[in-house]
């Protein structure tokens, strides 16, 4: 079974320019997501999936694959997501497939061991059709028609709020084929696997970045 992890990055980001090879520690979020793969011994091949030349060539200095992806598959306006995914599923080789953001830089090398070692039991050998990250949300949560996971009339402390989940870009793992008939990254059935408040900090913004870094420190 070859399990190839893929790292889709792509050079624009509105929000924090360069986002991915910006300074990050003692490297980038790229190169960080990169190591912690190489250090997984399941993995069989590891594809930086990008249209930039500079983080191809970081991706081939680190000793890892790359695909070039067309422009119109980066630049979020041509291309759905469902689109970009299929097209990664398409071009590559490999029998279980790894969707690996690098946003997520504290989940580590040891959460995806955990993670492979999860979709083996959970997946192959149960009735889940995927793996994905995620965090406990457990807060008082409201719509437009007042409570909606507690009562006000019965009060319950936080901790024994219902057990909702936030799915986070720390990882998606399913077969390659299946990712491309979907189009997507996980099925209708994935298996959830919660990570620490910590491993699913999940950089979007600048404040995300600054929060990343003081922890890194």
């Amino acid at each position: 079974m070859k399990i190839t992890a893929v790292i889709p990055v792509r050079a624009g980001s509105r929000r924090i320019p360069d986002k991915n090879i910006k300074p990050f520690g003692d490297s980038n979020l790229l190169i960080r997501k990169i190591r912690q793969l190489k250090a997984v011994s399941e993995i069989s091949e590891i594809i930086v999936s990008s249209d930039s030349d500079q983080m191809l060539d970081m991706a081939l200095n680190e000793g890892v694959s790359v695909q070039k992806r067309p422009i119109e598959y980066c630049d979020e306006k041509s291309k759905t997501f469902n689109e970009v995914v299929e097209h990664i599923a398409s071009s590559i080789s490999g029998d279980i497939m790894i969707w690996a953001p690098v946003v997520c830089p504290f989940t580590d090398t040891r959460e995806f061991a955990n993670a492979i070692s999860e979709y083996k039991l959970n997946v192959e050998g149960g009735n889940y059709d995927s793996v994905v990250s995620c965090k406990l949300f457990k807060e008082y949560l409201f719509d437009e028609n007042g409570p909606c996971n507690f009562s006000i009339e019965h009060h319950v402390k936080s901790q024994d709020l219902p057990d909702w989940k936030v799915i986070v870009n720390g990882f998606f793992i399913a077969r390659r084929e299946n990712m491309k008939n979907w189009k997507f990254v996980y099925g209708k059935k994935p298996f959830l696997i919660p990570l620490t408040k910590q491993q699913a900090l999940d950089i979007d913004d600048a404040d995300d970045f600054k929060v990343c870094e003081a922890l890194l420190k």
